[in-house]
């Protein structure tokens, strides 16, 4: 079954390199979407894919990469859309 995910990772998670690590990251599960910067410091992405997949990119955020201290994960499930092609960047 496939599913879609919006998460919000807060801590310190700007300037560490976090988008970049979770394109990676979602390439190698083959998961969909997009990451991008909040103004007020956070990361926020939408994951679209199988479950396995996304809920292991999901639990990825959980700790980031080695330079990024992760304080708070939220993660709001929607219906899938299937609207994306690969995984992306947002500015």
């Amino acid at each position: 079954m496939k599913i879609r995910a919006i998460v919000t990772v807060s801590g310190l998670v700007q300037g560490v390199a976090f988008r970049h690590h979770t394109v990676r990251r979602a390439q190698q599960l083959k998961v969909a979407g997009w990451v991008r910067n909040l103004p007020n410091g956070d990361v926020q992405g939408c994951f679209e894919g199988y479950e396995p997949d996304v809920r292991e990119l999901v639990a990825w955020c959980h700790h980031g990469p080695p330079s990024a201290r992760v304080d708070r994960v939220t993660v709001e499930e929607e219906p899938y859309r299937g609207e994306f092609d690969g995984f992306d960047i947002r500015y």
